[in-house]
């Protein structure tokens, strides 16, 4: 087949951000389809930019975006893709199969329009139970705005010809407009041998100024308004005169800023904001840490994410401290790999990390279940197989 795959953030792993689209892009090739890629970049000087990438071929359209950018900013950035990725995708020949990956939902509209005007039938990859999540979070007030959006999911996932959810939860919140039998589950993936235990980079560790010998909990990826990482800053403080305890952040994002001046406010030595890296240089710092904390707010609609740094984590052979009372919470607990902490009750954090660092042989039998589970059930070898599988098997 020659699918055309339409994701607003295709990043390959020489780049910060999510890989998924990638591996499951090479997937596609290794088993014999023609893949031509939609994205944006702004690393081009040219409006559209075609490269290949390993196999695929991939279409760059200059467009912004970042997490620190307004949200009257974002929601442009979402609309310019969606027109530019509409005409470029009409120009393109001989489709068989459109796999448009959301967020945003306005992802699905190019997809629509070669359904309803060339016939061809698309698969549509659910990342977030749009626009619940933005509606939750109060970014959608305007109740015209917010029951156009909630028409417009109904219509993308009436039209397609099958849906992929990232999770128990936005499987169950897809198959409330279609039915169960349309929607399959396919988690995000671990990187095993992007991700893995080994001998510590001590060059990398001193360069960044970090203790040798220091207990590391390290949470890394975007630091959005939905991570809700105040509640890390506020553990952190508790544990300001303990300085056995480093805090580490890795990503950015639009809370990034605030979360920094609060650290400044407390006077806190404990926490390190080292900034963003390609996968490469993350993996040997996460390498090094001892924790791996996956932080969001406390809204239900966040209990269905399904978070790459988790699976990261996993890979790593890291314990893993979720504060999501959802199906990661069921996650680590189920697999003994880590433990939930209220987001609401920073003490509990403190608790966790002073009962693992005084638990050494506790950390390393959680660490040895994540890697088993990271290896035996989420590895992209196994679930970019499986999502090519339900393309083809349509």
């Amino acid at each position: 087949m020659h699918i055309l795959y339409i994701h607003q953030y295709f990043k390959t792993p020489n780049e910060p951000g999510g890989t998924r689209s990638y591996w499951i892009a090479k997937e596609m090739v290794s088993s014999g389809h023609k893949v031509t890629m939609i994205t944006s970049s702004t690393k081009y000087n040219e409006s559209i930019k075609e490269v290949n990438i390993e196999g695929i071929k991939v279409i760059y359209l200059k467009e912004d975006y970042c997490q620190n950018m307004t949200i009257k900013r974002r929601i442009k950035a979402f609309v310019n893709f969606m027109i530019k990725s509409t005409q470029v995708a009409w120009r393109q020949k001989d489709i068989d199969l459109v796999f448009a990956t959301s967020t945003p939902l306005t992802i699905g509209i190019p997809a629509l329009v070669l359904k309803k005007l060339k016939k061809t039938p698309y698969v549509f990859e659910v990342r977030d139970l749009w626009p619940e999540v933005p509606i939750q979070m109060g970014a959608l007030k305007n109740p015209i705005i917010r029951n156009l959006a909630i028409y417009l999911e109904k219509v993308i996932y009436r039209n397609s010809k099958h849906i992929i959810a990232l999770s128990p939860g936005m499987q169950d919140g897809v198959s409330k407009y279609v039915k169960e039998n349309k929607v399959s589950m396919v988690p995000n993936m671990s990187k095993i041998d992007e991700f893995w235990p080994r001998e510590q980079n001590i060059e990398l560790l001193k360069e960044l100024g970090l203790k040798k010998n220091s207990f590391k909990v390290v949470h890394f990826g975007a630091l959005g308004l939905a991570n809700g990482a105040d509640t890390i800053i506020e553990s952190a403080k508790l544990l300001k005169e303990d300085d056995s305890i480093e805090f580490i952040f890795i990503g950015g994002g639009s809370t990034e800023d605030k979360l920094k001046a609060k650290v400044q406010d407390y006077n806190l030595e404990n926490v390190k904001f080292l900034g963003k890296f390609p996968m490469k240089e993350t993996s040997e710092i996460v390498n090094f840490c001892d924790v791996s904390m996956v932080s969001f707010m406390d809204l239900p609609i966040l209990y269905t994410n399904s978070p790459n740094k988790l699976f990261d984590s996993l890979s790593a052979g890291k314990p893993v401290l979720v504060n999501s009372a959802g199906w990661t919470k069921d996650l680590v607990e189920k697999y003994q790999c880590g433990f939930y902490t209220n987001p609401n009750l920073p003490n509990e954090l403190v608790d966790r990390i002073k009962y693992l660092q005084a638990n050494n042989g506790l950390m390393v039998a959680m660490g040895d279940r994540a890697r088993n589970l990271a290896v035996f059930k989420y590895d992209k070898s196994i679930l970019a197989k499986k999502v090519v599988s339900i393309i083809t098997g349509l």
